[in-house]
Formats: structure tokens, C-alpha cells, sequence
């Protein structure tokens, strides 16, 4: 399966209320001239398997986790 087609069901998984920041965090990283490094790349990788098992917490979630 292409890369793109990955993240776009990535995408389609995340919730409404999620989704400006998932966007600031791509704006980034399309914005950053620097390549990934294999380390970066190997983590995001890890990362997104670990949402597909279902291992991800909500912003929400996470919010309250920080005191936030």
C-alpha cells in the first residue's frame, strides 16, 4: 500500500476535534527543508502502528493527562 494511502486512512481516523492539530503538526514538517532522519522515520512508523492496535489516546485524553 502506497505511503499516501496509509496516512489518508490514518487521517480519516482521527477525531474532528483532533484534526487542527494534526494539521499544524504536517504543516510543519511540509514547511521543514530538513530531511527525516531513519531514527525519525522509524519512529513516527512505530507511532502509527501503535494507533492502528488501538494504543493512542485522544488530545482529550492527553489534555488531562498534562493538567491542561
Amino acid at each position: 500500500m502506497p505511503a499516501t494511502t496509509h496516512l489518508h486512512q490514518l487521517l480519516d481516523q482521527v477525531p474532528e476535534s483532533d484534526l487542527p492539530t494534526v494539521e499544524r503538526i504536517i504543516a510543519a514538517l511540509a514547511g521543514d527543508d530538513e530531511p527525516i532522519s531513519p531514527e525519525l522515520e522509524r519512529r513516527i512508523l512505530e507511532a502509527a502502528a501503535s494507533i492502528d492496535r488501538g494504543e493512542g489516546i485522544t488530545t482529550e485524553q492527553l489534555n488531562r493527562e498534562l493538567g491542561l
